[in-house]
């Protein structure tokens, strides 16, 4: 057990000494430039997932108020079933804008790392 514990301790020192001189070598300008662009593409794709999480969200609530406002129909509340219809549509177009907020925020946020990562590789 005693040599299983010191082979452990020398495996995972002689590994954080390799990261570290691992480490020494990166930080070039030329990674700074795919440093920005992999950040930008990553907070352009979190951006879409949300979108498209509310859009589905908001489809599928819509979905859902548009089938009750047809069965208040069927049974003659013409009144509750137009109002159905309207919370669905609110409720549908509100997550669209928030998700399209959301969207364009991580947008702006990618191309301002982007750009100023890539005013670090100039100088």
């Amino acid at each position: 057990m005693k040599n299983v514990l010191s082979i452990t301790v020398a495996i995972l020192s002689l590994m954080t000494s390799l990261a570290a001189m691992a480490d020494d070598t990166t930080g070039t300008k030329v990674d700074l430039d795919k440093r920005g662009d992999r950040i930008e593409h990553r907070l352009d794709n979190k951006g879409d997932r949300i979108e498209n999480r509310l859009d589905n969200r908001g489809d599928k609530i819509e979905q859902n108020l548009d089938t009750k406002a047809d069965k208040a129909r069927d049974n003659g509340h013409e009144k509750r079933a137009n109002h159905l219809e309207r919370k669905g549509d609110r409720v549908d177009q509100r997550l669209d804008n928030r998700g399209d907020r959301i969207d364009n925020h991580y947008d702006r946020k990618g191309e301002r790392i982007n750009n100023r990562l890539d005013k670090r590789n100039k100088r």
